[in-house]
């Protein structure tokens, strides 16, 4: 018997609970870390189609009107400095997450690893949204001033408030930032959730690899 066990490849054999703990917290530390990461450098929301921060959707009207009286630099500017703003505030997701992370216990995991492709990115909705906001809002509060988002968006809102027969908006923007940049993050996150559930080269360890096939074999 000891034989024939030992020809049967390692990631055949169901993982143990506590091996399903430790193998999805490595995974999403992992991946969590590389969203952070990839997010908060240069252009990591500006440069990205699926995160990039737009003028709110109430205020479209606002970036309209400017690009059509030929202020369209005003409105780049805008744009180019709510992702920048965004940018700096990632950084403070990687704790959050790693936290988050800590504190799963093992019914939590194995959940998420039977669970739909996005079951982890949901968890951390659930237990990182506030904690985010709170972290995230000083430190885009602080970067809209720093990268000139603050005089950006009041010049904007200010030259389009005087555009006759419009509703005038409102010139205070850190909240719709800080919220976009946690949509933006999640959605990275579950980037790198489906990416280490549907890539095998994504499981990078005899670990993964044992608890992520037990995952394939079972739903």
């Amino acid at each position: 018997l000891g034989g024939i066990l030992k020809q049967i490849p390692a990631n055949t054999i169901n993982p143990t609970t506590l091996e399903i703990g430790m193998g999805i917290k490595e995974a999403l530390e992992i991946g969590t870390s590389a969203g952070a990461d990839r997010l908060s450098a240069k252009d990591g929301f500006l440069g990205n189609a699926a995160v990039k921060i737009l003028f709110p959707t109430e205020a479209q009207k606002v970036e309209k009107a400017l690009r059509t009286v030929g202020l369209g630099s005003l409105a780049d500017n805008v744009i180019t400095s709510l992702n920048r703003a965004a940018e700096d505030a990632a950084v403070q997701a990687k704790p959050i997450f790693v936290s988050a992370i800590k504190q799963m216990t093992i019914t939590d995991a194995t959940n998420i690893l039977l669970g739909n492709n996005d079951a982890a990115t949901s968890y951390f909705k659930r237990v990182t949204t506030t904690q985010l906001m709170q972290a995230f809002k000083p430190v885009i509060t602080k970067s809209l001033s720093k990268v000139g988002a603050t005089k950006y968006w009041g010049d904007a809102a200010s030259q389009y408030n005087r555009l006759p027969l419009v509703t005038p908006v409102n010139t205070d923007i850190s909240d719709y930032v800080a919220q976009k940049a946690i949509e933006g993050m999640f959605i990275q996150v579950a980037q790198e959730e489906l990416k280490i559930r549907t890539n095998l080269t994504s499981r990078s360890s005899t670990l993964l690899q044992k608890v992520f096939g037990y995952a394939d074999r079972n739903k």
